[in-house]
């Protein structure tokens, strides 16, 4: 009996589609390599704004978000050409464009020039995640797709673990002419690390490449809306923990980023089956629900202790928003509209995280940074309470709504 058990799981195993391949492995290389560029600028670019450009809260939101204009008109229009072009050319131009962008806060002597570069910055980002996230959409089978993008993130975060320890340490007392070159590097390692990336679109993809394609995809709109409310947390979290963490007796922000993303790394993939088997619907009601709490402690509990307590819930939430959401907005589309469906996706991601770090620091010019984490944890609550009241109101005739409340 034991022996025909251990069978049947062998045999379970072996019909399931392959997922991690070499191609798989390349992507990720240069996914980590470029966030490691992101990471780096993570706890120095707000310093760089309160310090040597003498800015104020508002200001620094403003410079965190910036990138966000660009990337949010520039991710539809560049998920259709990935749908005709091919993925690699978003990969490699979108981080090549990042390198040269932030090659340009060499010279940023005031704001303005700073802004102008984020734009850039924005720009290059959305090529190159569109492009990322097509090719692990291309590849991943559709019963492993939640999975395959849970370990997708792994580089990400990856990267983001790296990246606050280097840029601090590199930072020194205020070398920022370092981090710029070695953040510029690694985006540049990423684009030379996409240059073998090989075509992945479906051949019913490559036969229609001429044909006219849709900009925005209804099937990215509903769960990108959800995203919105969880990445305007994020990035009130991005956007001003470099700071807070000194205001409640911390010496930098390093090591509360990395204990954010090692905790989402082992979520990723001790658990990068979750969204699979417990269903991506509900698995996202559950991440804005404890994206809230996270958030609402790091602003009440204002404390070391509460900082890190609160980093880790909104980790644990977070490690789950962002495949599940994704997965439910992959199934309403064909295989040959996936970047069109990634670009209308993931613009939400820039929406949201420019005018939610713009808008924390309106709110924490107003009511200091534990007021900015508060209203963030109430908008991810909106988003958690828009879940259930679909649940309770779903229409079976609804298709798409009956996708985001199954189980």
């Amino acid at each position: 009996m034991l022996a025909e058990r251990m069978r049947t799981r062998a045999n379970g195993r072996a019909r399931r589609p392959r997922l991690v391949t070499p191609l798989f492995l390349l992507v990720m290389l240069s996914t980590w390599a470029y966030f490691t560029a992101v990471g780096t600028l993570q706890p120095t670019l707000p310093l760089f704004v309160k310090g040597p450009l003498n800015g104020t809260e508002v200001q620094v939101g403003l410079a965190i978000g910036f990138f966000a204009v660009a990337a949010v008109l520039t991710r539809p229009f560049l998920g259709s050409v990935g749908d005709r072009r091919g993925r690699r050319v978003l990969i490699v131009a979108g981080a090549g464009i990042v390198s040269l962008a932030t090659l340009g806060y060499l010279v940023s002597e005031s704001l303005w020039v700073l802004l102008i570069f984020r734009l850039i910055t924005g720009a290059g980002e959305a090529a190159f995640y569109v492009g990322a996230a097509s090719v692990i959409n291309d590849l991943a089978p559709d019963e492993r797709r939640g999975e395959a993008l849970s370990y997708f993130s792994l580089a990400l975060y990856a990267g983001l673990v790296v990246g606050p320890v280097l840029g601090e340490t590199i930072l020194g007392d205020d070398n920022f002419t370092a981090v710029w070159l070695v953040a510029a590097l690694a985006a540049g390692l990423a684009a030379l690390a996409g240059l073998p990336v090989t075509e992945t679109r479906p051949e019913e993809e490559r036969a229609a490449s001429g044909d006219a394609r849709r900009i925005i995809h209804p099937a990215g709109l509903l769960p990108g809306m959800l995203l919105s409310a969880s990445i305007w947390g994020l990035a009130s979290f991005v956007t001003f923990i470099p700071l807070y963490a000194r205001e409640v007796g911390l010496d930098g922000s390093r090591m509360v980023f990395v204990s954010y993303s090692m905790i989402i790394i082992l979520l990723r993939l001790f658990g990068a089956r979750i969204p699979d088997r417990l269903g991506a619907p509900r698995s996202a009601k559950l991440a804005l629900g404890i994206q809230a709490v996270g958030l609402a402690v790091i602003g009440l509990w204002a404390t070391p202790v509460g900082l890190f307590a609160g980093t880790a819930v909104f980790a644990i939430g977070h490690s789950l928003a962002f495949p599940a959401l994704m997965t439910i907005a992959m199934r309403n589309a064909p295989p040959k509209e996936r970047g069109a469906v990634v670009g209308t996706f993931t613009a939400f991601f820039d929406l949201s995280f420019g005018l939610g770090a713009v808008s924390s620091g309106v709110i924490a010019a107003l009511l200091g940074y534990r007021g900015a984490f508060v209203a963030a944890g109430l908008v991810a609550l909106a988003g958690f309470l828009t879940l259930v009241f679909r649940a309770r109101r779903n229409n079976p005739r609804d298709v798409a709504a009956a996708s985001m409340v199954e189980g």
